[in-house]
């Protein structure tokens, strides 16, 4: 799984270092790039050495759970057809699946304390087996960041670190996320200014 694609963020001010895996990144209102207009991310990983974020705010046109099955010669059995969410720009044909801390193998990442992450075919097989984890959602792609990239980003007006906020990742609906997020913040996302005032 990869785990060296960005840097070191800032939280809300950028003033005080912090690492965010674990946490919800939320595209602000007018940011510089529309591909991740109104964009939610879970942060998987976030180091020294880099970034990774999940995307969980759109769906993937066109693909359903069970093609990505029937592409791996896995039998879904009983499993919902679920839609597959939009992860990033980076490996577009790359899955992940993110899921409650009641499954784990071996090449299961923890993003606590909101969700885990594993990109392992052995997840596919528990979950069409029915012997997975309790909850989870099916992502292809990812969105990684440079060292000093998010960080730049973030001062541009770029993002929003917002906490876990686990109910948003399981029981929201995909199109809702992005705007009960800044709710769960307690900001109302209508009256986010679209732009950073300079001094």
């Amino acid at each position: 799984m990869p785990c060296r694609y960005g840097p070191s963020a800032y939280n809300r001010t950028v003033t005080e270092k912090q690492y965010l895996s674990g946490r919800l990144l939320l595209a602000m209102p007018g940011m510089f790039d529309p591909r991740f207009e109104r964009t939610v991310s879970v942060m998987c990983v976030h180091d020294e050495n880099g970034a990774l974020g999940i995307g969980i705010g759109r769906l993937r046109e066109g693909v359903r759970f069970h093609d990505i099955l029937d592409e791996l010669d896995i039998d879904p059995g009983d499993t919902p057809n679920c839609h597959v969410h939009e992860g990033g720009p980076v490996e577009p044909g790359r899955g992940f699946i993110l899921h409650s801390t009641d499954w784990g193998g071996a090449d299961t990442l923890q993003v606590q304390p909101l969700c885990a992450l594993t990109a392992s075919m052995d997840v596919l097989r528990a979950i069409a087996e029915g012997r997975g984890p309790s909850r989870w959602l099916m992502a292809l792609g990812y969105a990684g960041w440079g060292a000093g990239q998010l960080e730049s980003e973030m001062r541009q007006h770029g993002w929003y670190a917002a906490d876990p906020h686990p109910e948003i990742l399981f029981e929201t609906p995909v199109d809702a996320r992005w705007g009960a997020t800044w709710r769960a913040e307690g900001i109302d996302p209508a009256l986010l200014a679209s732009e950073t005032g300079r001094a």
